[in-house]
């Protein structure tokens, strides 16, 4: 199973650190950058769902009913690409609902996938669980079950699609994979791990393995976005690090291996044989 997913943001949104007040005043590249993400799956009828920040939503409606009326699924990517372990749980709710409320304005619909901004919600944060059911959230994308510099869940322990028990509820979980290589849990399947792998490990790991989840951003393909210099070194080299050839490489992904959307991953997994784990 090869599930395809974008998270819909900015070129900026990369700087965890300086804050929300630039945002409006840097250039807007979303767009074309999503096009050219539309048209390469068009062309190969391959599809996705796109994890949308309501920042974005609210400032690119025409983009998420493109999106919509394209047939790749909408999920919630937070409000303000905050991370969820620095929030409470008060604010962490009315980030969520403002997002959700946001995506249905424009289409209509509620939403019910969530993915957190760089996968932050820890176990220090799994509170976040019980208020994305409340919120009508049944399926989540938010776990990276191992070490990273932003979030990270190394005790998960699994790297498949799982049922999450929440206090007696269940939310369906899609954490990243992993590729075990001795010691190191390796990830491969997005971000700047994808543009920094050679294509013919990628592959031959993506032959391997029985479950993929892929994640991107339209930066990761923007070879001509401002840098961001103030970013420290290694923040710097993981944002732009193989963005002149990812695009090409991304593509040649999609030829070599059938993907499909969430939503048509959660229609094929067996729920009740997938196992439980308890957060």
């Amino acid at each position: 199973m090869h599930i395809l997913t974008i998270d819909l943001e900015e070129w900026f949104h990369c700087d965890l650190i300086t804050g929300t007040g630039k945002w409006d005043s840097y250039e807007r590249r979303l767009e074309a950058g999503t096009d050219r993400i539309l048209e390469g799956l068009a062309a190969r009828g391959q599809r996705a769902t796109f994890f949308c920040l309501g920042w974005c939503v609210r400032r690119f409606p025409e983009v998420i009913r493109k999106i919509h009326a394209a047939g790749h699924g909408l999920g919630c990517h937070s409000d303000m690409h905050e991370m969820v372990f620095c929030m409470d749980p008060a604010a962490f709710r009315e980030d969520t609902r403002r997002a959700l409320g946001a995506l249905a304005d424009v289409t209509g619909e509620h939403v019910r996938a969530y993915r957190a901004p760089a996968f932050s919600i820890t176990q220090d944060a799994r509170w976040a669980f019980e208020i994305l059911i409340e919120e009508g959230i049944e399926v989540d994308c938010s776990v990276f079950p191992a070490r990273r510099d932003y979030g990270g869940f190394p005790s998960f322990g699994v790297a498949r699609p799982v049922r999450l028990n929440v206090g007696g509820h269940t939310l369906k979980e899609f954490p990243i994979n992993l590729l075990r290589a001795g010691p190191v849990n390796l990830v491969y399947s997005g971000g700047g791990y994808f543009r920094l792998f050679p294509y013919a490990l990628i592959r031959h790991w993506t032959r391997r393995a029985d479950y993929v989840m892929a994640y991107f951003h339209p930066r990761d393909f923007d070879a001509r976005q401002p840098v961001l210099k103030h970013l420290p070194l290694h923040r710097r080299f993981k944002s732009y690090y193989g963005l002149s050839g990812a695009f090409p490489k991304f593509l040649r992904w999609m030829d070599d291996f059938a993907f499909i959307s969430l939503e048509e991953a959660e229609a094929q997994v067996d729920w009740e044989g997938a196992g439980e784990v308890s957060v």
